[in-house]
Protein backbone atom coordinates (compact mmCIF):
# COMPACT_ATOMS: atom_id res chain seq x y z
CA UNK A 1 0.00 0.00 0.00
CA UNK A 2 1.35 3.43 -0.96
CA UNK A 3 2.04 5.87 1.85
CA UNK A 4 -0.41 8.72 2.14
CA UNK A 5 1.10 12.08 1.12
CA UNK A 6 1.49 14.78 3.79
CA UNK A 7 -1.53 17.00 4.23
CA UNK A 8 0.53 20.03 3.20
CA UNK A 9 3.86 20.46 1.37
CA UNK A 10 5.58 23.86 1.31
CA UNK A 11 8.37 24.83 -1.11
CA UNK A 12 10.42 27.86 -0.02
CA UNK A 13 13.32 29.88 -1.41
CA UNK A 14 11.89 31.16 -4.71
CA UNK A 15 13.28 34.31 -6.34
CA UNK A 16 11.35 37.54 -5.82
CA UNK A 17 11.20 40.57 -8.13
CA UNK A 18 13.09 43.71 -7.25
CA UNK A 19 10.79 46.30 -5.67
CA UNK A 20 11.55 48.90 -8.35
CA UNK A 21 10.83 46.43 -11.17
CA UNK A 22 7.56 45.44 -9.54
CA UNK A 23 6.51 49.06 -9.04
CA UNK A 24 7.19 49.82 -12.70
CA UNK A 25 4.30 47.52 -13.64
CA UNK A 26 1.81 49.18 -11.27
CA UNK A 27 -1.13 50.58 -13.18
CA UNK A 28 -0.23 48.75 -16.39
CA UNK A 29 -3.23 47.85 -18.53
CA UNK A 30 -3.52 44.09 -18.96
CA UNK A 31 -4.20 44.38 -22.69
CA UNK A 32 -0.98 46.36 -23.13
CA UNK A 33 0.96 43.70 -21.23
CA UNK A 34 -0.41 40.94 -23.45
CA UNK A 35 0.61 42.97 -26.52
CA UNK A 36 4.08 43.31 -25.00
CA UNK A 37 4.28 39.50 -24.80
CA UNK A 38 3.11 38.81 -28.35
CA UNK A 39 -0.43 37.95 -27.35
CA UNK A 40 0.53 35.63 -24.49
CA UNK A 41 0.21 35.72 -20.71
CA UNK A 42 -3.49 36.27 -20.06
CA UNK A 43 -5.34 33.81 -17.84
CA UNK A 44 -8.52 32.18 -19.16
CA UNK A 45 -11.40 34.62 -19.76
CA UNK A 46 -13.52 32.93 -17.09
CA UNK A 47 -11.18 34.09 -14.32
CA UNK A 48 -12.71 37.45 -13.51
CA UNK A 49 -12.86 39.84 -10.51
CA UNK A 50 -15.61 39.72 -7.91
CA UNK A 51 -15.69 43.52 -8.09
CA UNK A 52 -14.70 45.42 -11.24
CA UNK A 53 -14.29 48.63 -9.24
CA UNK A 54 -11.61 46.99 -7.07
CA UNK A 55 -9.75 44.79 -9.52
CA UNK A 56 -6.42 46.53 -10.12
CA UNK A 57 -3.38 44.95 -8.50
CA UNK A 58 0.25 44.05 -9.04
CA UNK A 59 2.45 41.72 -7.02
CA UNK A 60 4.69 38.65 -7.04
CA UNK A 61 2.94 35.31 -7.24
CA UNK A 62 2.86 32.87 -4.36
CA UNK A 63 1.56 29.70 -5.96
CA UNK A 64 -0.44 26.90 -4.42
CA UNK A 65 -2.25 23.75 -5.50
CA UNK A 66 -5.48 23.10 -3.66
CA UNK A 67 -6.89 19.77 -4.74
CA UNK A 68 -10.47 19.66 -6.08
CA UNK A 69 -13.05 20.07 -3.30
CA UNK A 70 -10.29 20.88 -0.81
CA UNK A 71 -8.89 24.05 0.74
CA UNK A 72 -5.66 22.95 2.48
CA UNK A 73 -3.47 24.53 -0.22
CA UNK A 74 -5.23 27.85 0.34
CA UNK A 75 -4.59 27.66 4.08
CA UNK A 76 -0.93 26.94 3.45
CA UNK A 77 -0.61 29.90 1.07
CA UNK A 78 -2.33 32.18 3.60
CA UNK A 79 0.25 31.20 6.20
CA UNK A 80 3.25 31.54 3.85
CA UNK A 81 2.34 34.73 2.00
CA UNK A 82 4.14 38.00 2.64
CA UNK A 83 2.52 41.42 2.47
CA UNK A 84 2.18 42.42 -1.18
CA UNK A 85 2.08 38.86 -2.52
CA UNK A 86 -0.59 37.65 -4.94
CA UNK A 87 -1.85 34.23 -3.84
CA UNK A 88 -2.38 32.15 -7.00
CA UNK A 89 -4.26 28.92 -6.36
CA UNK A 90 -4.70 26.18 -8.96
CA UNK A 91 -7.79 24.11 -8.17
CA UNK A 92 -7.94 22.00 -11.35
CA UNK A 93 -10.77 24.34 -12.43
CA UNK A 94 -13.07 22.41 -10.09
CA UNK A 95 -16.70 23.60 -10.19
CA UNK A 96 -18.63 21.66 -7.54
CA UNK A 97 -17.34 23.54 -4.47
CA UNK A 98 -15.73 26.89 -3.75
CA UNK A 99 -12.05 27.12 -2.85
CA UNK A 100 -12.24 30.50 -1.07
CA UNK A 101 -14.81 32.58 0.80
CA UNK A 102 -15.18 35.90 2.55
CA UNK A 103 -13.58 34.86 5.85
CA UNK A 104 -10.30 33.72 4.28
CA UNK A 105 -10.42 36.74 1.94
CA UNK A 106 -10.67 38.95 5.01
CA UNK A 107 -7.68 37.21 6.61
CA UNK A 108 -5.66 37.78 3.45
CA UNK A 109 -6.58 41.45 3.41
CA UNK A 110 -5.58 41.76 7.08
CA UNK A 111 -2.21 40.22 6.24
CA UNK A 112 -1.58 42.72 3.44
CA UNK A 113 -1.90 40.24 0.58
CA UNK A 114 -2.34 42.15 -2.69
CA UNK A 115 -4.84 39.82 -4.42
CA UNK A 116 -6.14 36.27 -4.69
CA UNK A 117 -6.42 34.47 -8.04
CA UNK A 118 -7.85 31.00 -8.69
CA UNK A 119 -9.18 28.89 -11.54
CA UNK A 120 -11.69 27.50 -9.04
CA UNK A 121 -14.82 29.06 -7.59
CA UNK A 122 -15.53 31.43 -4.71
CA UNK A 123 -18.43 31.83 -2.30
CA UNK A 124 -19.88 34.76 -0.32
CA UNK A 125 -19.45 37.39 -3.06
CA UNK A 126 -20.89 40.25 -1.00
CA UNK A 127 -18.58 39.47 1.90
CA UNK A 128 -15.56 39.20 -0.41
CA UNK A 129 -16.30 42.57 -1.98
CA UNK A 130 -16.67 44.09 1.49
CA UNK A 131 -13.13 42.97 2.44
CA UNK A 132 -11.65 45.13 -0.31
CA UNK A 133 -9.34 42.33 -1.47
CA UNK A 134 -9.09 42.04 -5.26
CA UNK A 135 -10.25 38.46 -5.79
CA UNK A 136 -10.45 36.70 -9.14
CA UNK A 137 -12.21 33.37 -9.65
CA UNK A 138 -13.96 31.41 -12.38
CA UNK A 139 -17.36 31.88 -10.76
CA UNK A 140 -19.48 31.74 -7.62
CA UNK A 141 -21.07 28.76 -5.85
CA UNK A 142 -22.40 28.44 -2.27
CA UNK A 143 -20.93 24.95 -1.69
CA UNK A 144 -18.01 24.76 0.73
CA UNK A 145 -14.89 22.54 0.35
CA UNK A 146 -13.30 20.06 2.72
CA UNK A 147 -9.93 20.52 4.45
CA UNK A 148 -8.33 17.09 4.16
CA UNK A 149 -5.43 17.79 1.79
CA UNK A 150 -3.16 17.21 0.17
CA UNK A 151 -2.11 20.73 -0.74
CA UNK A 152 1.11 22.21 -2.09
CA UNK A 153 2.51 25.73 -1.71
CA UNK A 154 5.34 27.34 -3.67
CA UNK A 155 5.70 24.84 -6.52
CA UNK A 156 4.92 25.85 -10.13
CA UNK A 157 1.27 25.51 -11.13
CA UNK A 158 -0.79 25.70 -14.30
CA UNK A 159 -4.10 27.52 -14.26
CA UNK A 160 -6.16 29.40 -16.80
CA UNK A 161 -3.90 28.10 -19.57
CA UNK A 162 -0.74 29.66 -18.12
CA UNK A 163 2.26 28.29 -16.25
CA UNK A 164 2.93 30.29 -13.07
CA UNK A 165 5.94 30.14 -10.76
CA UNK A 166 6.24 31.77 -7.37
CA UNK A 167 7.94 35.12 -7.93
CA UNK A 168 6.41 35.74 -11.37
CA UNK A 169 4.76 39.15 -11.62
CA UNK A 170 0.95 39.12 -11.62
CA UNK A 171 -1.06 42.10 -12.88
CA UNK A 172 -4.84 42.37 -12.78
CA UNK A 173 -7.58 44.78 -13.77
CA UNK A 174 -11.26 44.59 -14.67
CA UNK A 175 -10.41 42.74 -17.90
CA UNK A 176 -8.56 39.85 -16.23
CA UNK A 177 -5.14 38.73 -15.03
CA UNK A 178 -1.78 38.54 -16.79
CA UNK A 179 1.29 36.60 -15.65
CA UNK A 180 4.73 37.99 -16.51
CA UNK A 181 7.52 35.43 -16.08
CA UNK A 182 10.11 36.93 -13.75
CA UNK A 183 13.00 36.24 -16.10
CA UNK A 184 11.23 38.10 -18.91
CA UNK A 185 9.98 41.05 -16.87
CA UNK A 186 12.69 43.63 -17.80
CA UNK A 187 12.24 42.95 -21.53
CA UNK A 188 8.43 43.08 -21.21
CA UNK A 189 8.67 46.38 -19.35
CA UNK A 190 10.86 47.88 -22.06
CA UNK A 191 8.43 46.85 -24.77
CA UNK A 192 5.47 48.04 -22.69
CA UNK A 193 6.71 51.64 -22.93
CA UNK A 194 6.61 51.54 -26.73
CA UNK A 195 3.14 49.97 -26.74
CA UNK A 196 1.80 52.62 -24.35
CA UNK A 197 3.17 55.38 -26.60
CA UNK A 198 1.65 53.86 -29.75
CA UNK A 199 -1.69 53.34 -28.00
CA UNK A 200 -1.78 56.93 -26.77
CA UNK A 201 -1.11 58.17 -30.31
CA UNK A 202 -3.90 55.99 -31.74
CA UNK A 203 -6.40 57.11 -29.09
CA UNK A 204 -5.55 60.75 -29.71
CA UNK A 205 -6.21 60.26 -33.44
CA UNK A 206 -9.64 58.71 -32.76
CA UNK A 207 -10.56 61.48 -30.31
CA UNK A 208 -9.62 64.00 -33.00
CA UNK A 209 -12.20 62.42 -35.33
CA UNK A 210 -10.18 59.73 -37.08
CA UNK A 211 -12.13 56.82 -38.57
CA UNK A 212 -9.24 54.71 -39.78
CA UNK A 213 -5.45 54.44 -39.90
CA UNK A 214 -2.64 53.44 -42.24
CA UNK A 215 -2.79 49.78 -41.21
CA UNK A 216 -6.51 49.48 -41.93
CA UNK A 217 -6.10 51.36 -45.20
CA UNK A 218 -3.32 49.00 -46.33
CA UNK A 219 -5.40 45.90 -45.55
CA UNK A 220 -8.43 47.27 -47.42
CA UNK A 221 -6.29 48.37 -50.37
CA UNK A 222 -4.95 44.82 -50.72
CA UNK A 223 -8.41 43.26 -50.53
CA UNK A 224 -9.78 41.01 -53.23
CA UNK A 225 -12.85 42.79 -54.61
CA UNK A 226 -15.77 40.74 -55.95
CA UNK A 227 -18.59 42.45 -57.73
CA UNK A 228 -19.10 45.93 -59.19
Amino acid sequence: MLDNPPMLTIHRGHARPDAALLEAFRGAQTSHLVDAMDGRGALDFRIKPMDDANAAFVGPALTALSYPADVVGVYGALAEAQAGDVVVVANDAYTATAVVGDIVAGMMRNKGIAAFVTDGLARDRAGIVATGLPLFAAGIIPASPAANGPGVVGAPVTLGGQHVRSGDIMVGDADGVVVIPLDRAPAVLERLQAIRAAEAKAIAAVEAGGAGNDRIAAIVAAARIIGP
